[in-house]
């Protein structure tokens, strides 16, 4: 028999990344119908949701490594619609800047993938330590419904 791992997040912070696809949603039709105001409101609430999601992951570190490439896609994204919605050029030198966060976002990634798939030390410490937040998520939990 094989063992099989079974990765989960906590649901405090599933809630919050669920909600954050709904204001990113929002933000992006906003960009697609060209309703400046509003896409420009909803940059807000996308990135806070982004940050607190990078935040509460930070102890896991896979998680924590991806939630930071979210984060600088979501500014890559931000700047390219700004763009699209204020410059003359129709965005394509916001376009460009764009580029910048993108490339930070992917080479945070990179770095991790390179480090996951060629060193088994890293993979069993960022499992081990996966399993240990969980772990207190769960005593977390319980004290939580006992209270």
């Amino acid at each position: 028999m094989s063992e099989k791992v079974i990765y989960s997040i906590p649901a405090r912070f599933r809630r919050i990344e669920n909600l954050h696809i709904l204001f990113w949603l929002v933000k992006d039709v906003s960009w697609a119908l060209n309703f400046r105001l509003m896409g420009m409101i909803m940059i807000v609430p996308t990135v806070i949701a982004a940050l607190v999601i990078t935040w509460q992951t930070r102890k896991i570190f896979s998680e924590l490594m991806h939630n930071l490439a979210v984060v600088f896609w979501i500014f890559a994204n931000c700047t390219w619609m700004i763009g699209e919605f204020y410059m003359a050029d129709e965005g394509k030198a916001a376009r460009g800047w764009a580029v910048v966060p993108f490339v930070i976002g992917l080479m945070i990634l990179l770095t991790y993938y390179l480090l996951y798939f060629t060193q088994k030390a890293f993979r069993d410490k960022v499992v081990q330590q996966t399993e240990e937040v969980l772990q207190e998520e769960l005593h977390f939990e319980e004290d939580r419904r006992t209270a």
